[in-house]
């Protein structure tokens, strides 16, 4: 009996305070990463977000302001150098004129051209560094 009007009571202080019934909704799931199908307008705020918690940089990284014009300036130039003697090569392999085989210093490269049995070696050297590259062009 007692455990009745426990029970009874309690049904009616809750009725009188008001409580509702419990009621629920359904749970929808909206991706957020454009990639699976988010919204697109999201993607700059994820980019920044994974950028500002990259513990990972790179220590060898330049920015513009740590960059030399001067220095771009003698690399685009040995760039340049380079590119006009590779035309010249394939131009006189395949082309006009006969390479002729020598030793050649342009900027911080050593360039060595021999002939072999299997066509014309182009070594390469950088001074600098030490670094060499073989190029051979066959004869055709």
């Amino acid at each position: 009996m007692k455990k009745f009007f426990y029970s009874f009571l309690f049904l009616a202080l809750a009725y009188m305070a008001g409580a509702s019934p419990a009621s629920a909704q359904d749970f929808v799931y909206q991706a957020r990463n454009p990639a699976f199908g988010g919204d697109t307008f999201n993607y700059q705020w994820l980019q920044s977000s994974a950028q500002s918690q990259d513990k990972l940089k790179d220590p060898d990284a330049t920015t513009m302001l740590e960059r030399n014009a001067l220095q771009d300036f003698k690399d685009n130039l040995n760039r340049q150098i380079l590119n006009q003697l590779s035309r010249q090569f394939v131009v006189s392999q395949f082309g006009e004129d006969s390479l002729q085989p020598g030793s050649y210093t342009i900027g911080d490269y050593q360039i060595e051209v021999t002939e072999g049995g299997s066509g014309i070696n182009i070594q390469i050297t950088d001074t600098m560094t030490g670094d060499r590259t073989t190029v051979t062009v066959p004869y055709y």
